[in-house]
């Protein structure tokens, strides 16, 4: 049975046990109200009977006409409370399911979309690669298209090995990781990574804007240079061509400030919260033009909250999005 259906049922239920539980309360106030009159009836009789009876006002005024009104009152009050308390579940209920429900939409959009993205992310490369040997293996080549198409597959394994790592790391990051913690100079670092992913993006243009002091950690390093390759290849994924995009580290109040500002399409605030969730791609794989899987900014997050930094996704201006992370010394 598909989701869809499993919720039909589910609120055709609810909706069921509601109107039983709202007839069964105007049953129960019909005959409370039923048994009042009739032992109202009983004690009028009772009273003429042995002689107590002088007028309808008097005897309503009696002691035992107010003991019944109040068990009347009482079990009223039973009643309506029961009938709160239940259509209070019943709403909990309904929040409960919608919440689950949504969630496992959700969840199952995100594992759709990985899988998506993985096998592009997977097939694309090994495609090319295919296509090198078949090329080495058909034609005789001179040095220059030799190296050519070699560099493009060493590329491609570069890109593969990549793809890898995050996925490891991502695991990693769940279950057993540990930041092993040493001193490590950020400046240098972070220069290494702009290096590496320059490299690899040649058009991209970075800005360093680094403080004047020395910017020192005691962290782990190949999990800092894993979550500032990922933001830095983050934001030249998502910035037009050649613009530029800021690195800012500096060291304020105790604490590692690192900040990466692209001019690229700006996250909307609805996704900001949303981006640092495993798989979760702003778009759909049918129709996002730049490669990933959704893991970067997962993997990101982790290895702040690991080393029990804070992490904030704001607005660029006039365009684009800024991350800053700001770590403990």
């Amino acid at each position: 049975m598909s989701g869809d259906k499993l919720r039909f049922l589910y609120y055709t239920v609810i909706l069921y046990m509601a109107a039983a539980f709202t007839w069964w309360a105007i049953l129960l106030n019909r005959k409370n109200a039923e048994a009042y009159e009739a032992k109202i009836d009983l004690a009028k009789f009772s009273a003429i009977q042995n002689g107590r009876y002088i007028d309808q006002k008097t005897f309503m005024l009696s002691q035992d006409v107010i003991d019944l009104v109040r068990k009347k009152e009482s079990q009223q009050k039973m009643i309506m409370g029961e009938a709160v308390v239940f259509i209070l579940t019943l709403l909990i209920g309904i929040y409960l399911i919608n919440r689950a429900y949504k969630k496992e939409r959700d969840s199952s959009t995100q594992r759709k979309n990985f899988l998506l993205s993985i096998t592009h992310e997977l097939k694309s490369p090994l495609a090319s690669i295919g296509l090198v040997l078949d090329t080495f293996k058909k034609r005789d080549l001179n040095k220059d298209q030799s190296n050519k198409l070699a560099n493009n597959a060493l590329k491609e394994t570069n890109r593969l090995n990549e793809l890898v790592d995050n996925l490891l790391m991502a695991t990693k990051v769940d279950t057993e990781y540990t930041p092993a913690l040493e001193n490590v100079d950020l400046k240098a670092m972070v220069t290494e990574v702009i290096f590496k992913v320059q490299t690899k993006y040649p058009k991209a243009v970075f800005e360093k804007q680094f403080s004047d002091t020395s910017v020192s950690i005691k962290g782990d390093k190949n999990g800092l240079i894993s979550l500032t390759t990922n933001l830095l290849e983050n934001a030249v994924k998502y910035s037009p061509k050649e613009q530029k995009i800021t690195i800012a580290l500096s060291k304020e109040n105790g604490n590692i400030q690192l900040k990466v500002a692209d001019q690229g399409v700006g996250i909307p605030d609805a996704e900001k919260k949303k981006v640092f969730d495993r798989f979760y791609r702003i778009g759909n794989e049918d129709t996002r033009k730049s490669k990933g899987t959704g893991l970067g900014l997962y993997i990101v997050n982790q290895i702040v909250k690991k080393h029990k930094g804070k992490i904030v996704v704001a607005d660029n201006l006039p365009k684009g999005t800024v991350f800053r992370i700001s770590l403990p010394v």
